[in-house]
């Protein structure tokens, strides 16, 4: 299959399709070369592009942005995307983006593997807010007991905890990745009470959700970080890719979170 028409197939995916205000194009390399390996990933940093590149691939599909620009098609003399394309230029792999497209499916393609991940039992409730899915949890839990879970289920290293910490929840809204001001009105809402997110404003949703807790509300805001809070939707992504074409060798490469700590 052609890069193309892999894509393409993705794309047939979503109920809404717009490649006229889209950052799901073809980032590197040639879209009609024929591919039959195809790398996945979070993130297209260094190492990953040399572990598809080892690995074989001839397209990786991405998630998030690969350069440092804003728009991201505007190449920059910056040292490290500079070198980033032409580590990519050696590999000669075709790199396309896949962010906007999976956020117009329904069930949306990245929440539904990081729900499937988390393994939460409960009635989903899907929203015509982008990225937005709700959760009414078939038993209550506190954000403590969630933020757990969702370590060890998700190999997160530390999900933070924003607001209440230990009064049972059972509405939960999963808001990954970077949403923006939404994840505000979400937690607004009165039937809220515990808020998914991947990456946030601390100044002003954190100590919104701290607020709400000392007033003696039942809000929380558990920050995943952006990688923890997506990546399963990617590697979803691998999957379905895989199903939809068992002639295609599919491989998730994981990149790892962006954060390291101290111990």
């Amino acid at each position: 299959m052609k890069t193309t028409e892999i894509m393409k197939d993705l794309f047939s995916l979503a109920y809404k399709q717009d490649f006229d205000h889209t950052c799901d194009t073809c980032k590197a390399g040639d879209p009609e070369a024929d591919v039959t390996k195809v790398a996945v990933t979070m993130f297209a940093t260094p190492e990953v592009i040399r572990q598809a590149a080892k690995w074989g691939a001839q397209l990786l599909i991405t998630h998030e942005p690969t350069y440092h620009t804003i728009p991201e098609d505007v190449f920059s003399s910056d040292k490290v995307d500079t070198e980033k394309r032409a580590l990519l230029e050696g590999a000669g792999m075709v790199l396309f983006r896949f962010h906007d497209h999976p956020h117009y499916t329904s069930p949306d393609i990245i929440s539904a593997g990081e729900l499937e991940k988390m393994g939460l039992e409960g009635a989903l409730e899907y929203t015509d807010i982008f990225d937005c899915v709700r959760i009414h949890l078939k038993t209550p839990m506190t954000p403590v007991e969630l933020a757990r879970s969702i370590e060890r289920r998700l190999g997160i290293r530390h999900v933070r905890i924003c607001g209440a910490r230990d009064l049972p929840c059972q509405v939960v809204s999963g808001m990954f990745g970077a949403p923006g001001n939404i994840v505000l009105e979400e937690l607004q809402r009165p039937e809220s009470q515990i808020v998914l997110v991947g990456e946030t404003c601390e100044w002003l949703i954190g100590e919104y959700a701290r607020d709400a807790a000392q007033l003696g509300l039942k809000k929380a805001l558990l920050i995943m970080g952006h990688v923890g809070s997506e990546r399963d939707g990617m590697e979803y992504t691998a999957r379905l890719l895989k199903e939809r074409h068992p002639q295609l060798d599919v491989k998730y490469f994981d990149c790892g979170e962006v954060y390291t700590y101290t111990d």
